[in-house]
């Protein structure tokens, strides 16, 4: 019901998928199957994205950093860096060769947050916004300060070593994901923001292999 909301599933061509949860990605072959009538791709392994995986085991590699990497290739050049803002903050490196170089992966800021409060009893859970100030005299706005200017802060740190890593200085660092928009204005390397990074991504998959 919520896809036929979306989208006219008579006039679909096609459905790329990419997802690391294999019980989803058998839910959506019988979407496919039986209420669009269309051709599934699922991006993996066999699946042909047009850019060489430079790690030891591709397998390994989510989906989803993959179809970042080939649209930041795309989209911002050769060599960048991707910084997905998910259930984990994905570093994604595109090099110089157009490659999949690998990248970092970090505990997100919505798992983070979360296990501060578990663990936690007298700290309330805040909006993530970002406040006024670095130093803070409440004890929200100092939980808002530590989430916003600490994530900055590592997405920072982390982009700085990749760049040295890569000879790149200005490799531009392209931010998508759920709290991209919060962390980027107060970060001093991520260069654009781009929230349909991913599904560019898959577009240019479903392309190639068209």
């Amino acid at each position: 019901m919520l896809l036929r909301s979306l989208v006219a599933l008579e006039t679909l061509e096609g459905i790329v998928l990419c997802s690391s949860v294999p019980q989803l990605v058998r839910e959506y072959e019988g979407f496919a199957d039986r209420w669009a009538g269309a051709e599934l791709l699922v991006l993996g392994p066999g699946v042909s994205t047009g850019i060489a995986i430079r790690y030891d085991d591709p397998r390994e590699v989510g989906p989803d950093r993959i179809a970042n990497a080939v649209a930041a290739r795309e989209r911002h050049g050769s060599p960048s860096v991707v910084v997905d803002f998910g259930t984990s903050t994905n570093f994604d490196v595109v090099s110089a060769a157009g490659d999949f170089a690998g990248g970092v992966l970090a505990p997100g800021i919505e798992v983070s947050m979360d296990a501060l409060f578990a663990r936690t009893a007298r700290l309330p859970r805040v909006p993530f916004v970002a406040p006024d100030r670095v130093i803070s005299q409440t004890t929200v706005q100092a939980l808002q300060s530590g989430l916003v200017y600490g994530f900055a802060g590592q997405v920072d740190a982390i982009v700085d070593r990749i760049r040295e890593e890569l000879s790149a200085p200005d490799a531009p660092v392209v931010a998508t994901g759920g709290l991209a928009e919060l962390i980027a204005p107060h970060s001093r390397t991520i260069t654009a923001v781009d929230q349909e990074l991913t599904l560019h991504g898959l577009r240019l998959v479903w392309a190639r292999n068209r």
